[in-house]
């Protein structure tokens, strides 16, 4: 692999690390650990800082904003949170001190020989999670290999990179921020799952978003691998201007290499023989996407087709993905906080029930968050179809309103915990209770990880058990 980030030509330079969330505390440490000095800056207040995760040892630091210490050191790793239209990258670039992605300097350090990343508007949780499943079955010439998942997944490349070993293998989910503060970046295998409008408050448009997509190919070389859906326009369209060896997931007959034939995958790589695998225990027509993705990054590198079909079968999704959390009031409750974009709720939706006679057995569907600059509009009708009502939390409230007015009864809530309450009131047995936000979580949470942890925990407590009474009629 090839990196912009080369360790030796700033072995005696001070590390910036912009940001102290997860992925800057990792990469804090990693550089810590390589022995280079480093010094955090954080625009949250100190006391916020310091209650958080612990800080490194020997971590010097700054909170409040970004001052004219930045400027003093040889080069800086930013976190993916900050646009490239921050005064301090501005301040930075005109002093001309390098800035670097956090996954670009990680892999620096990281010694195993295979690198899988996996990106897309939606799905790419789950296709990552499902891809490291099929490399622990067995990388072909990697005997004791470990297979590690991280990246945006919430495990950070950082966390991971400088333990891995040369025959390990590391499965990356990467988003766009990640990829576009990337120089050099060269996965033997990725993976573009689709590309609809996202982040286009950070990307400025859409433009700028479909070519940080495409940072995931664009260093590779031509005995690299990658995988498209043919499915997607925007992502077809995209896959001409791959250097590697591309292959395609679609409909059966157009020159695809993966497809969904009845309850199976049939796949079919140049040269290789045909095999058929089982679909994975999963529900939606997008979870079939995700699979055909999967199975084709095991093929390219070698991986057993028995290897793989044992990985489907035995696969059980990811948290905060359509997650079933238990049940209250007689509702089913499923904890979609990993919806943070239109997409990504439309695509949940679709795998819910109609609904029966009288609205019964219908959604109720919490909305809201941090608005990212799409509309909501392509939800309505869905929602005509599927959902009883909406309850709107978070500062996007007023714009889910506005966008979803006159489909169905909208219950303004303002957060979590009155949205689970006010279910309570107006659902009734049968009814699916579903948090997919559409929306970022920033302006209530830490992450979607958080909401998504503190939605179950209001169903936990909200949750009654059935009751019976002792034989003899006692209390």
């Amino acid at each position: 692999m090839s990196h912009g980030f080369e360790p030796a030509a700033f072995k005696k330079s001070r590390a910036c690390v912009l940001g102290l969330g997860k992925s800057g505390l990792a990469a804090a440490s990693l550089l810590l650990r390589e022995g280079f000095s480093v010094f955090g800056s954080d625009t949250r207040p100190a006391a916020q800082i310091k209650s958080g995760p612990a800080l490194p040892a020997g971590l010097k630091w700054e909170g409040s904003g970004h001052g004219d210490r930045v400027l003093k050191c040889g080069f800086v790793v930013k976190s993916p949170g900050i646009p490239h239209s921050a005064q301090v990258i501005r301040r930075l670039e005109a002093a001309g001190i390098p800035v670097f992605s956090e996954v670009e300097v990680a892999l620096a350090f990281c010694r195993a020989k295979t690198l899988v990343a996996i990106t897309g508007t939606n799905g790419k949780t789950t296709t990552a999670a499902l891809t490291a499943a099929i490399f622990a079955r067995g990388l072909p010439g990697a005997r004791g290999g470990k297979t590690h998942l991280c990246g945006n997944v919430g495990i950070p490349v950082s966390q991971v990179a400088g333990r891995a070993r040369a025959k390990d293998a590391l499965v990356m989910e990467v988003s766009s921020y990640q990829l576009e503060d990337s120089r050099r970046f060269a996965p033997r295998a990725a993976a573009i799952l689709n590309i609809t409008a996202d982040h286009l408050d950070h990307h400025g448009a859409m433009a700028g978003y479909i070519e940080a997509k495409a940072r995931v190919f664009r260093e590779q070389g031509p005995q690299d691998w990658c995988v498209f859906n043919a499915f997607d326009p925007l992502t077809l369209k995209l896959s001409r201007r791959c250097p590697s060896r591309r292959l395609y997931f679609g409909p059966k007959g157009l020159n695809t290499h993966a497809w969904v034939d009845g309850s199976a995958i049939e796949a079919k790589l140049p040269d290789r023989p045909a095999a058929s695998f089982p679909l994975p225990p999963l529900p939606g027509e997008h979870n079939q996407h995700n699979a055909m993705a999967a199975v084709l990054l095991g093929l390219s590198l070698g991986v057993r087709p028995a290897a793989i079909r044992s990985a489907l079968r035995s696969f059980k999704g990811v948290e905060h993905r359509l997650e079933e959390c238990g049940t209250m009031g007689g509702m089913r409750c499923i904890n979609d906080s990993k919806a943070t974009n239109v997409d990504s709720t439309l695509v949940a939706l679709r795998s819910m029930p109609e609904g029966g006679a009288g609205g019964a057995g219908k959604v109720l569907l919490i909305l809201g968050g941090l608005h990212k600059g799409s509309p909501y509009t392509p939800l309505k009708s869905l929602i005509a179809r599927r959902v009883k009502c909406i309850l709107t939390i978070g500062s996007a409230a007023a714009k889910v309103e506005e966008d979803l007015a006159g489909t169905v009864h909208i219950f303004p809530c303002g957060d979590l915990a009155v949205a689970v309450d006010t279910a309570l009131k107006v659902g009734e047995r049968g009814d699916i209770l579903l948090l997919s936000p559409a929306c970022a979580s920033f302006d209530q949470f830490k992450d979607f990880e958080d909401r998504g942890d503190q939605f179950k925990e209001l169903i936990k407590k909200r949750h009654q058990p059935p009751t019976t009474r002792p034989p003899w009629g006692g209390e």
